[in-house]
């Protein structure tokens, strides 16, 4: 069964920086876009940024200059590095595999399961 598997998050004071990670756990052939979300209370979940399998970027004005996302192709693996938090970047923050073909070769859209980041003095 295919997977994303998060890590990193946490307390953070405001100015801080954080890095978030997501591998892929299970056999997949393949994966387009993988990108970052985040949902705050009582909010919409929103886009953070993607990275296409070639390494194009796009990022959500909000965290422009502040965030970095990266993916190592080899590892099934995207990064976020969050730089300058503030304490609107408070939310849970889900990675997003698009296009996966898993070993079925079934095309899908796969989520992780959260985690928090607060950022708080």
């Amino acid at each position: 069964q295919v997977q994303l598997v998060q890590s990193g998050g946490g307390l953070v004071q405001p100015g801080g920086s954080l890095r978030l990670s997501c591998a892929v756990s299970g056999g997949i052939y393949s994966i387009g876009d993988m990108g970052w979300y985040r949902q705050a209370p009582g909010k919409q979940r929103e886009l953070v940024a993607t990275a296409s399998r070639g390494g194009s970027t796009k990022y959500a004005d909000s965290v422009k200059g502040r965030f970095t996302i990266s993916r190592d192709n080899n590892k099934n693996t995207v990064y976020l590095q969050m730089n300058s938090l503030k304490g609107e970047d408070t939310a849970v923050y889900y990675c997003n595999a698009d296009r996966l073909v898993d070993l079925n070769y079934r095309n899908r859209n796969v989520w992780g399961q959260g985690t928090l980041v607060t950022v708080s003095s």
